[in-house]
């Protein structure tokens, strides 16, 4: 797996990920949908094959980067 580090994008942490096949890919994004979940708090993200990008921000702060933004990125960062 490769991946970048956390960066501030539009008032968004983001980061790119790259797995070596879309089922490392996916069962990875499961893990993160499982934590979100738990936190009510959820990524906007895509997925291209063995490719996930992960954008955080707080739609009900008016879009910006908050607290629970920086948890998630933290618990996400656990999983790797």
């Amino acid at each position: 797996m490769t991946t970048d580090t956390w960066h501030k994008n539009n008032d968004a942490l983001e980061r790119h990920l790259e797995f070596r096949n879309f089922s490392e890919a996916f069962a990875f994004m499961m893990r993160v949908a499982l934590i979100a979940e738990r936190m009510n708090h959820h990524p906007e993200w895509t997925n291209k094959y063995n490719q996930v990008t992960i954008r955080l921000t707080t739609h009900d702060a008016g879009n910006t980067i908050t607290q629970k933004d920086i948890d998630l990125a933290k618990a996400i960062d656990l999983l790797l």
